[in-house]
């Protein structure tokens, strides 16, 4: 291989394994007979390797997911973000089994982080004190099912300070009859609180199930002042 190219090499390599885009300047040169040619060299010796080794294959860094544990009236949460919003609010669970599960079911990398996760625990301090009651978060849908997106949406819509049943969320959606798989839909959802399935109740107004526990569905409803409206 010639050294035609000093200063482009890295470059070169970099467009070629796809780790970064051709610059102008580096572009330009590419077409010009010298680049061509080393252009040429490079692919070749490329391809010699991929019939050696089989295809280089470059591997990708994971995303990162950040978390945070915060003391509460229902005990401690821990919450996990990543770079597109929310992903996780869980409670009655260790650190290592909450930072296991993003792990394991979302691959990412996880990473103690009070910074990344301030808005979040700003927001969910001001709820538990009584001075919030909507939040105004980004939430990571995307490890969720298109069927649970809409109802978790829809979930959202309850004012607080009032439950509304399976049933009508069920009807929210377009699916009436569709009580159960709401409830089995709620029952997965990653950020309670956030998404109050805990305003949802069972026909009747019993207060039906909640994956953190009926009683802390009992204490959320009563920070909102909704447990009267339960029965």
């Amino acid at each position: 291989m010639t050294r035609d190219m000093t200063g482009h090499d890295d470059q070169v390599i970099a467009m070629l394994l796809g780790d970064a885009p051709a610059s102008p300047a580096l572009d330009a040169w590419l077409r010009s007979h010298a680049g061509r040619r080393e252009l040429a060299a490079y692919q070749q010796a490329l391809g010699a390797f991929a019939k050696i080794y089989g295809t280089i294959r470059v591997p990708r860094p994971r995303p990162t997911a950040y978390y945070c544990v915060i003391s509460s009236p229902i005990g401690r949460v821990l919450v996990a973000a990543t770079e597109a919003g929310l992903v996780r609010v869980s409670f009655r669970r260790s650190e290592a089994s909450f930072v296991a599960e993003l792990r394991e079911r979302l691959a990412v990398e996880v990473l103690p982080s009070p910074a990344k996760t301030a808005r979040i625990v700003h927001q969910l301090r001001a709820y538990f004190a009584g001075e919030r009651r909507r939040f105004d978060i980004e939430i990571d849908f995307r490890h969720v099912t298109s069927f649970q997106r809409r109802v978790l949406l829809a979930a959202t819509q309850g004012p607080a300070g009032q439950v509304v049943s399976y049933g009508e969320i069920a009807r929210r959606i377009g699916r009436p009859g569709g009580s159960r798989a709401v409830g089995q839909a709620l029952g997965h959802n990653p950020v309670p609180i956030v998404v109050p399935c805990h305003r949802v109740v069972a026909a009747g107004g019993a207060l039906g199930g909640y994956t953190g526990g009926l009683d802390i569905k009992r204490k959320l409803l009563r920070i909102e002042g909704a447990l009267a409206a339960t029965g």
